[in-house]
């Protein structure tokens, strides 16, 4: 019996066509990340006006300012120059330009690099500011990882003991220390870990014998103001990972945790904390100018070499353009973290839409 023959033509093969489309969770991560340029994009022009409204009020107040900047700057001297010298020097620094004229220039050399020149200082702004604020983001930073580790960790677990003692201590503890002024703990610490104990050196970056910065010794020095700093803005934290690790603990994908058997500290770290958490990135962002503040009052008290020092001899000394380079770098620094925290938060919960 012969096989019968197939002819090659009428053969058909079907073939299922090729999708050639990205995965589910490719298209997915282009979109998030299309619309986190958008929110980028966004925010930095909503940045732009803010920028120019708080350099345009530090113009304005440095006109309304009844400080000669020209005797300010000649110091002592001022009462013997005479009158022509004072008059040359404000015609070379252009002070007596109409505001709009002198902060068209100021804008012109802030485009160029230049931020004028301090008078309190006696040297280019850009280079007070270069030399400075390495130390205050350290400080800033440092107290910041700090405050956030502790208070996590405290008020998680003043929510899981909730009104037990840890918990009402703790919450007495941080309304007490919510009412102190920031300056008034670094002087309580000065005089009892520094002048009574003698632990810790009072202020400075280091030792007054030495000729270098040694890393030990600046990290002994720092021990201080860095604890001060982190102290004094804990309250606000640890209150609320409180209360909001406690109202987790009665949502209903903690309580089935709870009901499946799984070990308390699980349910606790692996559930309700992490839903906390997310308002939290929030507040972290929403708080950090009152951290900066807080870190100018720390290195003043503690004779810190940083930004916030400077602020302060600037706004004392009327240096008007060291005043307003680091008022707009602290803006800069503030709708920065602001802008990390967005994205931080919708990176934490994929719920929330980048490009609404």
């Amino acid at each position: 019996m012969e096989r019968p023959h197939l002819d090659d033509e009428a053969v058909t093969t079907t073939t299922s066509p090729v999708d050639t489309a990205p995965p589910a969770r490719v298209r997915d991560g282009r979109r998030r990340w299309a619309g986190a340029g958008a929110v980028i994009r966004r925010r930095t022009l909503v940045a732009v006006p803010v920028l120019a409204a708080t350099s345009m009020g530090m113009f304005a107040l440095g006109a309304a300012s009844p400080i000669d900047p020209a005797q300010q700057y000649a110091g002592a001297a001022a009462f013997t120059t005479s009158e022509e010298n004072l008059a040359q020097i404000r015609a070379n620094w252009g002070v007596d330009d109409p505001l709009p004229v002198q902060y068209a220039r100021w804008v012109g050399n802030l485009l160029h690099g230049d931020l004028g020149w301090s008078t309190s200082r006696h040297e280019p702004v850009t280079s007070v500011l270069a030399a400075r604020a390495g130390w205050t983001l350290l400080l800033v930073g440092t107290a910041l990882a700090l405050v956030l580790v502790a208070s996590v960790l405290l008020g998680t677990l003043a929510a899981y003991r909730r009104g037990g003692w840890f918990d009402r201590a703790l919450r007495a503890t941080a309304y007490a220390v919510q009412s102190m002024p920031v300056f008034w703990i670094g002087l309580a610490a000065i005089a009892v870990f520094a002048l009574a104990l003698g632990w810790l050196p009072a202020g400075g970056l280091t030792d007054i014998r030495s000729t270098g910065t040694d890393p030990a010794d600046v990290a002994r020095h720092l021990i201080l103001p860095v604890t001060v700093l982190a102290v004094s803005q804990a309250p606000w934290f640890v209150l609320f990972i409180r209360d909001a690790v406690a109202e987790s603990l009665r949502d209903d994908h903690v309580l089935a945790a709870r009901a499946r058997g799984l070990p308390g500290r699980t349910v606790l770290f692996g559930h309700a904390l992490r839903t906390a958490l997310l308002p939290f990135l929030t507040l972290v962002g929403t708080h950090l100018p009152e951290l900066v503040g807080g870190a100018v009052l720390v290195e003043t008290v503690f004779s810190l070499p940083g930004v916030g020092a400077v602020t302060v001899q600037a706004a004392l000394g009327a240096d008007f353009p060291l005043l307003a380079a680091t008022t707009l770098a602290t803006t800069v620094v503030v709708l920065a973290a602001n802008l990390a925290t967005d994205l931080a938060y919708t990176a934490a919960d994929p719920r929330v839409r980048l490009d609404d």
